[in-house]
């Protein structure tokens, strides 16, 4: 079953002599329950078409559907709340709300859509992170590796259907990029979501069901088992 397709997707920055064609048109379709990686060099356009595919940012050509809405059909407002509730960001940085425990950040988009907290999902969700005995702290007593949990929770804390991660493990060692890589599996097979992650990292695009490279801002899919360097 599709979940998110894209029809002629295209951004382009700047007009005539100056313009840059950052994302060339852009046809996809992506299945619920997937696992997408985005690859490609700095500068590529994966950031522009991710922030394109959540609704963060407007195409200047094309359609992002997502479960069978045109998002950019609706009006800001009513964009904004599709986000929040259809859709989990993560990204390389945390953008924890400083002066807000753990326990707090995990549960912001629940606050902002006034929405009641479902506990036993949020305590499992703590849990299944690993940070029931962090829960009351800062972000500024956490480490890396504990942040970017605290943002994975925050993502997934409305029960999205899709989760997008730009870079999660980019400012991460590698045992701490294993374990976010293993919790985003978690996620994904656990609540039944679509993750589309952008990354260099090897071992996750390895891992995902099919891959994706953007070059000079033309989208190809690359075939299973074909390197990705």
């Amino acid at each position: 079953m599709q979940i998110l397709t894209t029809q002629g997707l295209s951004k382009t920055f700047g007009k005539g002599d100056t313009s840059v064609e950052a994302l060339k048109p852009v046809n996809i379709s992506i299945n619920k329950g997937e696992f997408v990686a985005i690859i490609g060099p700095s500068g590529s356009g994966k950031s522009t078409m991710l922030h394109m595919l959540g609704g963060l940012d407007y195409p200047t050509n094309g359609k992002v559907v997502i479960d069978g809405t045109d998002i950019f059909s609706m009006k800001e407002k009513n964009l904004s709340i599709f986000r929040r509730r259809k859709i989990g960001f993560v990204f390389q940085a945390y953008n924890l709300v400083p002066v807000l425990s753990v326990e707090e950040n995990i549960m912001l988009p629940l606050l902002l859509d006034h929405a009641a907290p479902d506990m036993s999902y949020i305590n499992e969700l703590i849990a299944s992170l690993g940070l029931n005995d962090r829960r009351r702290h800062l972000p500024s007593q956490l480490s890396g590796g504990q942040q970017q949990r605290v943002a994975i929770g925050r993502a997934l804390a409305m029960k999205p259907s899709i989760i997008l991660a730009d870079e999660p493990t980019g400012n991460l060692d590698s045992k701490n990029s294993k374990e976010v890589l293993a919790l985003l599996h978690m996620s994904v097979q656990r609540y039944n979501q679509t993750l589309i992650v952008i990354t260099h990292n090897t071992e996750i695009a390895g891992n995902a069901n099919r891959v994706l490279r953007i070059e000079d801002g033309i989208v190809t899919e690359i075939a299973a088992g074909e390197n990705h360097d």
